[in-house]
């Protein structure tokens, strides 16, 4: 996976913001969805690989706003790792993810295929850290333990993405 810099006027990044967030979307993901959708490009793998390395960003991320006590931050980043393994899990199986509740009805089934995983529980917990990015109610240790949760439901989900 590449990385590229694109500079845009603040009015069409402001734009792109709103969309994506209409969209339930990270930025990277729509413009992503953008891209393959102006070149024809339908493979689940390299869908699935694009929220994959989202996943691994935002898991690194939230690692990285824990270390600065950002714990606001971190909550919200970690709340994106876990949406962005569970879409990359949808995307390997041709299916697209575009709401929370699709989200939930997909977690819910990989919870009855792989029951001794907890995957309905960890999501839970990312649901509160992202409950956490509004309201700031979580303490320090809180967000640091389920930073953690949300570590090992991404370690678990990965390897349904090699399947």
């Amino acid at each position: 996976m590449s990385t590229i810099i694109v500079t845009l006027p603040e009015e069409v990044l402001k734009q792109l913001k709103k969309k994506a967030k209409s969209e339930n979307k990270t930025l990277e993901e729509l413009i992503s969805d953008a891209i393959f959708k102006q070149f024809d490009i339908t493979d689940p793998k390299i869908k699935a690989e694009l929220h994959l390395k989202l996943c691994e960003k935002y898991i690194r991320e939230a690692e990285e706003s824990l270390a600065k006590k950002n714990y606001v931050q971190a909550s919200e980043k970690a709340w994106g790792a876990a949406s962005q393994i569970v879409k990359a899990v949808a995307a390997r199986r041709g299916v697209e993810l575009r709401s929370h509740r699709d989200l939930w009805e997909f977690i819910t089934k990989l919870n009855k295929e792989n029951p001794d995983w907890n995957l309905l529980n960890m999501f839970h917990i990312a649901n509160s850290l992202h409950t956490n990015f509004y309201e700031n109610w979580l303490t320090a240790e809180a967000v640091a333990n389920g930073v953690e949760i949300i570590r090992t439901f991404t370690e678990k989900l990965k390897k349904l993405t090699r399947a």
